[in-house]
This record gives structure tokens, sequence and C-alpha cells, in this order.
């Protein structure tokens, strides 16, 4: 009974917090900013937005390559995806993604209860260029359309374990905002009597029970998490189900209750990925001879050289013959000569011979 009646008023002071935490409205017009009625979000898998310190040249340039490695983490589900080979040194070419970007200024209340201003970077990037970066690195992709699990969360507070649903959206907001990072969505229940009882369920750790409880809800997926104070902190621990197979245990510690909520979220996404996220097919990574043509001059050899060690496909770069306007190389690929020919883009100091299988004409 405490369970149910606490659900229905949200009055202590944890839901109250939380609440305020996770707002935010946005500004009025400021330098060109977009604001209500007119407000710039990410929306999709290859859009992100990032807090910048202000609307500079260096500040956006900056900006976009942590918008592209969002776009990145969601696209192949890996939150650590910027320490995969070649991802750190393709982020510094970011703006030859970009395909167009806006600025957004929000508005908040932060936990003292103080207004809060913050400047967003949103940004859209090429959906094609991507792919091809994606390809070229070899990272995994999450295939798409994506499962949305049910989000079975428990707190206490003090004053016994409560059920999130769907009333109290505001206080989940930092593990909805994390999971869409990752590139996913979280469903909360709707709060009925009969579930407002899988409480019970959550805190003696029995999945199979909230399992049942979730069966109206597609798909049969399902986060399940109860919060609860630890000293001056507070301990997440989760479990996350997949028809009915558990996947994934976590216990997380936070001194932030938000936090701790938050890391749901990568519970999920870990255990997703692992089990669905796939490389694209991709020659296996080694040594592959490449032939060049059309050296006229020293500087041609140079530029051909500096370009082949800013590709982040190439690993190494051994030269192997010289002849006449012609020279060989021997380069390490990360994902075969496939991957070489993906990241030559428009800009590109070389151009594939038609009908040759690796061998390229300076431009």
């Amino acid at each position: 009974m405490r369970a149910s009646r606490a659900s229905a008023g949200l009055t202590p002071l944890l839901w109250l917090c939380l609440a305020l935490g996770a707002a935010a409205v946005p500004a009025r017009a400021q330098d060109g900013l977009r604001t209500e009625g007119d407000v710039a979000r990410a929306e999709g898998l290859y859009a992100a937005e990032v807090p910048v310190g202000s609307q500079t040249g260096e500040a956006r340039e900056a900006g976009y390559a942590r918008a592209l490695a969002r776009v990145l983490e969601k696209l192949s589900g890996d939150a650590g995806v910027v320490n995969r080979p070649g991802v750190a040194q393709e982020l510094r070419n970011a703006r030859n993604y970009v395909d167009s970007y806006d600025f957004r200024q929000d508005q908040g209340v932060g936990a003292t209860g103080a207004t809060t201003f913050r400047t967003m970077l949103v940004v859209r990037f090429k959906p094609e260029a991507v792919d091809g970066m994606v390809a070229a690195l070899g990272l995994p992709v999450w295939p798409q359309p994506r499962p949305k699990p049910v989000l079975w969360l428990a707190i206490d507070d003090g004053s016994g374990p409560r059920l999130l649903t769907t009333a109290q959206v505001n206080a989940a907001r930092s593990v909805l905002d994390r999971a869409q990072e990752r590139g996913f969505r979280l469903g909360l229940p709707a709060g009925a009597a009969a579930e407002q009882a899988a409480v019970g369920a959550i805190w003696r750790n029995d999945p199979a029970a909230v399992a049942r409880a979730s069966a109206r809800y597609s798909p049969p997926m399902q986060l399940i998490g109860k919060l609860y104070r630890n000293g001056p902190g507070w301990t997440a621990d989760w479990t996350f189900v997949d028809a009915g197979r558990v996947l994934a245990t976590r216990t997380v510690d936070e001194a932030d209750a938000r936090r701790a909520i938050a890391s749901g979220a990568d519970v999920a996404a870990d255990a997703l990925v692992q089990r669905y996220a796939k490389a694209p097919p991709s020659e296996p990574a080694g040594t592959y001879r490449l032939v060049f043509t059309g050296l006229r001059s020293a500087e041609d050899y140079l530029r051909l050289s500096a370009a082949l060690q800013r590709m982040p496909v190439v690993r190494g770069i051994v030269p192997a013959r010289a002849d006449g306007d012609r020279v060989e190389f021997d380069l390490e690929l990360l994902t075969g000569v496939s991957g070489f020919n993906r990241m030559l883009g428009p800009d590109a100091p070389v151009v594939a011979v038609e009908g040759a299988t690796a061998e390229y004409r300076i431009r």
C-alpha cells in the first residue's frame, strides 16, 4: 500500500529535485539563437547537440567534433567508439561531414533553484558521408529499427520504494536522455494498480515477475532497476532482460541520484549492442600494395605522402618502388583497399583509375 500511495502523490524531496534538475525551457531570442516556437533539436541518428561556450568559429569547430563523436556513438551503440582505431583522427575532419547547424539557448533551473543558461550547438551530418566513414573504419553498426525497452525503476529515498511511471517523466529525464545519446529510446509503464505491485518484484530481484507485469508492452525487453540511499550517496542495481533472458546486471554507486538513474541506459545499451551490433563486411586489415601515377614533381610526392598520412584507415606507409611519374607504396590499411576507397572524398588529391584494382592518379 505504501508504494502505491507514494507513487500517486509525488511530494518527496527527491522527486522534486529530480524534476527541477531536468527542467529546461528555451530562452528568448538572443544573437540569432533559435528559441521557443522555432527550437532547433537534434533529431535522428545523424544529428547531435553539444554545449558550447560561445558562437565563435573556434567553439563551433570543436563542437563539430564532439557532435560527430556522439553520432558515431549512436550509430554503433559503442560508448567508447572514439577509442577505436582511426576515429579520433577523423574527428578532426568533422566539418567535412556537416550538413547544417544551429545554435539554441536553454534556460533551466539548477538544483539550488537558480536560473541557468546554456548555449547548445545542434549539428546535422550527411548520412551517406558518415556511413562511408563508418564502413571505412570498420566500426560496428547497430541496425534499425531499434527496440524500445520498458524501464521498471523503483526508487526508495527513505519513505518506501515507489515505481517510476509516465506520470513522473521529468524524474526519468536523465536516463531517457542518456538512452537517446546511446541511440535508442526507453518507455515507462503507465502506472496502473497491477503495475504498482511490481515494486515488490523489483525489490526482491525477481525479473520473471517484472516480465509478466510488462507483458502488455512491446518489445519483451525490460530494464529493471532499484535506486536507494547508500550513506551520503545513491546505489542503483540494474538488470536487463530480453525475452525472459537476463543479459546484464550491474551495480552503480553515485553521489548524485540523477547520474545513478542515467547509468541504466548504459547497462541496456551495452547489452543490446553486444547482442545485435555487427561490423560491416570489409577486407581484412593488412598491408596492401597501392600504385600512384601522374607525379610530376617532388611537390606532388610530398602532397601525396601528406594526404596518406592524414587518412585514418592508413596505419603505416612504406615506399616500395618509384619509376618516372609512378610510385608504389605498401600501405598498412585498417579495412583493406575498399576502406581506403571509401575515404577518398571529392577533395582527395588522388582518384581511382577506372578498371584498376589498386591504382590511383594524382589530380
